[in-house]
């Protein structure tokens, strides 16, 4: 017997202007807060959470839109929210703030090496997958040691929660591009004593509608 596991429930932040139009927007851009729509997406969140009743814990990365989606699921929980640097997003560099047509069109030899590989940076002095993979497998390492047998919100991006995600099920690098997350979406895993985990929901977004 293993005992409970440590439940994490990865809920990606509700959308901010950038969202919509598909810009990167990462650890090293604007820092955007959430848009009108993120805002009801983070207070939906909330509702769904509350009815559960299941989170006893709340980490966040500790950018603007993490952090005021956490927010507003601690203040509906009576929860605190720490932050955890491990949990912010891809530091896209020069490409931050533009859309992947943008990119290609300016640096095409750049973005096709970071597509075809996990250790190449985007242009500029970004974070390539590989790095991000190990920082964030670190801040699993830790939130996993902490609230074992409980259940954690973790507020975070999508490149966090891909990685997650990809490293539970021992995927290659390249799974990343073949998941979906919408904005303020919900996937979970869990993760047991004996270092396995399991892969119980991904990109949920029932309570949105």
């Amino acid at each position: 017997d293993l005992g409970a596991p440590a439940t994490l429930v990865l809920l990606r932040h509700g959308e901010t202007a950038l969202t919509p139009e598909k810009r990167f927007s990462g650890s090293g851009g604007t820092d955007p807060e959430l848009s009108a729509t993120g805002r009801g997406q983070a207070e939906r969140a909330a509702e769904h959470f509350a009815a559960l009743g299941t989170v006893q814990e709340i980490v966040s990365s500790p950018l603007r839109r993490c952090r005021e989606t956490a927010a507003a699921v601690a203040g509906r929980l009576g929860l605190d929210v720490r932050i955890d640097e491990g949990l912010r997003e891809t530091d896209f560099g020069a490409w931050e703030g533009l859309t992947f047509g943008e990119v290609r069109e300016r640096y095409a030899d750049d973005l096709t090496a970071w597509l075809a590989s996990p250790d190449t940076a985007p242009t500029g002095g970004g974070e390539s997958f590989a790095e991000v993979a190990e920082r964030v497998a670190a801040a699993r390492d830790r939130i996993v040691a902490r609230y074992a047998g409980r259940t954690v919100l973790l507020v975070t991006h999508v490149t966090p929660i891909k990685t997650l995600v990809r490293l539970a099920l021992g995927a290659p690098p390249e799974a990343l591009f073949r998941m979906e997350l919408s904005a303020a979406s919900i996937s979970t895993v869990a993760h047991y004593a004996d270092g396995n985990a399991s892969v119980r929901l991904l990109n949920d977004t029932s309570h949105l509608r």
